[in-house]
């Protein structure tokens, strides 16, 4: 259905290759469509929310003038040159949440009308809170000044930060964000030693750049 609009110029994702490219039998627009259709999939076998992110970026100028099949360098923009971005969550509700730039809206389906209905307005990352998201089984790996803030957290009300904290961890990217938007915390995804080739495990394009507008747009704040 993407493809029929007129709005897109490509789309790329992470399952794919290469840039889906828009027919040449439709219109072209300006835009570009990047996103992870199943993020948490490793949730779905015992069914715990799973969710979608996208992101829109303007397509080059050159790809508006002349029409012409979208390549992987057009989709490399910095997250800062986002239009809009969002995702989709799967669990109790289904809800979508989305940002162009001014604030964050959540809206939740509803069957009976099978339309999407705003249920959260101008959405706040809360202040205080007392989660905090990673995978602590990856400990071990973990570089130093990591290792550190994880154990002051944990050290409780007799530690550094005087005061309890609760560790989660959902393995769903889209899950994890949408819980600081509700209830506020940090969600860590940081760089190890596990394995040398690959550092980092967050895609930029797809995962990370996205969920940081959203979040950002939300009074939070992202970093990579």
């Amino acid at each position: 259905m993407n493809e029929w609009n007129g709005e897109l110029a490509g789309m790329a994702s992470e399952e794919m290759d290469s840039p889906s490219q828009i027919p040449q039998v439709f219109p072209r627009g300006k835009y570009l469509l990047v996103f992870d259709p199943l993020d948490g999939s490793s949730n779905i076998d015992v069914n715990v929310s799973v969710g979608s992110i996208f992101s829109i970026l303007r397509a080059p100028q050159d790809v508006i003038d002349s029409g012409r099949d979208v390549t992987e360098a057009d989709f490399l923009q910095p997250g800062a040159t986002q239009v809009a971005a969002g995702y989709a969550l799967y669990g109790p509700t289904t809800m979508l949440v989305l940002t162009v730039g001014n604030g964050v809206a959540g809206f939740t389906l509803n069957p009976d009308l099978g339309e999407f209905v705003l249920t959260h307005k101008n959405i706040q990352v809360p202040a205080d809170t007392q989660e905090f998201a990673i995978n602590s089984s990856n400990s071990r790996f973990w570089e130093q000044p990591v290792t550190r803030y994880v154990n002051e957290c944990l050290a409780g009300k007799t530690g550094p930060r005087g005061k309890d904290f609760n560790m989660r961890w959902i393995a769903s990217m889209v899950a994890e964000a949408h819980r600081i938007l509700m209830r506020g915390g940090v969600f860590l995804y940081p760089r190890d030693t596990k394995d040398p080739n690959k550092p980092g495990r967050l895609r930029l394009l797809y995962e990370a750049n996205p969920i940081g507008f959203v979040i950002e747009q939300a009074g939070g704040r992202c970093t990579t």
